[in-house]
């Protein structure tokens, strides 16, 4: 087996690229391929894929990053032909010789529908998709809920309860180290394993300055007596406005208070014209599920995240 990128050659190209989309695992059509390449966020040499003697294509991985990575961010797609034997013993080589030539370990984001275990021959597809990913070294597992706000949705009015302000670098780097302080967020709590929380607060803040949302957006919550209730980032991705990190500090949970912070940040976005938000938790955590529920966003599909733990 041969395991190779893409050359930037048409005629190779094509081949990755016409690659069928086929399989219970929604996987990228030749068009979004096509697409996404044009915008510099799948590259040749980010396209992987393990051919036989014979020339034949039989997995294809696509990374992708934002158009102004140097390297990519995550898998966004991994296909075995069905004629292979052991399609995770093929995918996990295939993963390892893109991971050697990055440096890296990018993130695997395998994109589901609801309920996707009892469906038999999906859970048998993501089963050696996990095999492979463990093999490659993605070892930490997290599945999470993909939310979206549209218009029909509707904005809640301000209550009153919170005001909301711009801030000092200093003051959102003193927010994120307080919120993090009992998150039910299981990233969070795995990277406090392993660095203090001033650390993973000055990677945090360095992540949502490289989104494409601005800086000018963020705001700190207040009480109207001035004490600090939590932070409201909304952001972006390179395809939709998107909530970004939001929360309530410790002493000020358990009194509704993020649901006021949401509705900021649904409200902000919906002002600039937004047509679709999108949001992400954690499937385990239930308080921040249920604040999007409330405030009419819907379950899109199910993300489960393959990534290398942290300290590795």
């Amino acid at each position: 087996m041969i395991y190779r990128a893409a050359t930037a050659d048409p005629a190779d190209l094509d081949r990755a690229v016409a690659y069928p989309a086929d399989g219970p695992v929604p996987a990228l059509t030749a068009g979004k391929v096509r697409e996404e390449l044009a915008e510099n966020q799948i590259r040749p040499e980010w396209i992987w894929f393990a051919e036989d003697e014979d020339g034949e294509i039989l997995a294809r991985a696509l990374w992708w990053g934002r158009s102004d990575s140097e390297q990519p961010i995550a898998l966004d797609c991994l296909q075995v032909r069905a004629s292979v034997a052991d399609p995770a013993k093929v995918a996990a080589e295939l993963l390892e010789a893109g991971h050697a030539a990055f440096g890296r370990l990018p993130g695997y984001n395998v994109s589901l529908p609801r309920g996707w275990r009892a469906a038999p021959e999906l859970a048998a597809a993501v089963a050696w998709r996990q095999e492979a990913a463990y093999k490659s070294g993605l070892t930490r597992e997290i599945e999470r809920l993909r939310y979206e706000w549209t218009p029909a949705a509707g904005t809640a009015e301000p209550t009153g309860r919170l005001v909301f302000r711009d801030g000092t670098d200093e003051e959102f780097l003193d927010a994120f180290v307080r919120l993090s302080a009992g998150s039910l967020d299981l990233h969070t709590q795995t990277e406090l394993q392993s660095m203090e929380a001033e650390q993973l607060a000055r990677e945090d803040i360095e992540f949502y300055l490289d989104c494409p949302g601005e800086r000018s957006w963020w705001r700190l919550a207040h009480l109207p007596d001035g004490t600090l209730a939590g932070m409201a980032i909304p952001s972006a991705t390179p395809y939709h406005r998107n909530v970004g990190y939001l929360g309530v500090v410790p002493e000020q949970r358990g009194q509704g208070l993020i649901d006021e912070i949401l509705g900021e940040i649904t409200r902000f976005h919906a002002a600039e014209g937004a047509q679709r938000i999108t949001a992400t938790t954690d499937t385990v955590n239930l308080p921040m599920a249920a604040a999007f529920d409330r405030a009419g966003y819907e379950v899109t599909e199910i993300r489960l995240v393959l990534e290398e733990p942290s300290g590795v």
